[in-house]
């Protein structure tokens, strides 16, 4: 998968990228991610890509020439592969498990980071885009956004974990149900005087299934009754 990321804070990303599971990806030639800085389509010799709000009020705006070239240019850099076009905003459709494994069936996604207080709505008018947005709250930028969709992608593709199993069973996936996933435990068996359920060494398969089925349905009722209220 080629992902573009258009920001006017590239070295946001320098980090992110080079650890952990999506510096795996990339190794394994999974994932490939370019990130563009949308200063560089801006037409003064200040790199100005924001402008006060017409009508007035707190802030400043991402202007729509900067923005709107920016992701032209980099779309046309594979035209035969335009890629899904989505813009980080409070206002889009919310980002959760079944939409990532709907993202990460894409060979291209071209994600645009808005910033300051927003964008102005004729880059939606012109370009289309899907509005995504990560959860009900505001943050300063549409980087960490970013860098969340993207993470959550490219754990998806195949092959980059290893064990595609590991996907499978966790907190909000087709084969926990959608539930959250069960409680974990590692060594040493017994910690600070609490012991690991027998249950987990017992050797007996089907009861650990059992077990985590029901471990699953109960914290989900417990931190999370609109997963069971939902059908799960």
């Amino acid at each position: 998968m080629r992902v573009d990321i258009l920001t006017i804070f590239p070295s946001m990303f320098i980090g992110v990228l080079g650890e952990s599971i999506l510096k795996i990806a990339q190794e394994k030639n999974k994932l490939r991610v370019v990130v563009t800085d949308m200063r560089d389509f801006a037409t003064d010799r200040h790199k100005k890509v924001d402008d006060r709000p017409y009508g007035g009020g707190p802030g400043m705006v991402m202007m729509a020439g900067p923005v709107v070239q920016a992701v032209r240019a980099v779309r046309a850099a594979e035209p035969a592969d335009p890629g899904r076009l989505l813009l980080l905003c409070p206002r889009g459709r919310v980002f959760d498990q079944p939409f990532a494994r709907e993202l990460a069936q894409a060979s291209r996604l071209v994600m645009v980071a808005a910033h300051y207080e927003g964008y102005d709505e004729r880059i939606v008018e012109c370009l289309q885009p899907e509005l995504v947005s990560i959860g009900d709250y505001v943050l300063t930028g549409g980087e960490l956004p970013a860098m969340v969709v993207l993470d959550a992608v490219a754990r998806l593709l195949p092959g980059v974990l290893g064990d595609e199993q590991s996907t499978v069973s966790e907190s909000f996936s087709p084969g926990n149900e959608g539930l959250l996933e069960y409680p974990q435990y590692t060594r040493p068996a017994v910690f600070e005087g609490r012991a690991v359920p027998e249950v987990l060494s017992s050797g007996d398969h089907a009861k650990v299934a059992a077990w985590r089925r029901e471990q699953a349905r109960l914290l989900s009722a417990r931190q999370r009754p609109d997963l069971l209220s939902a059908g799960c």
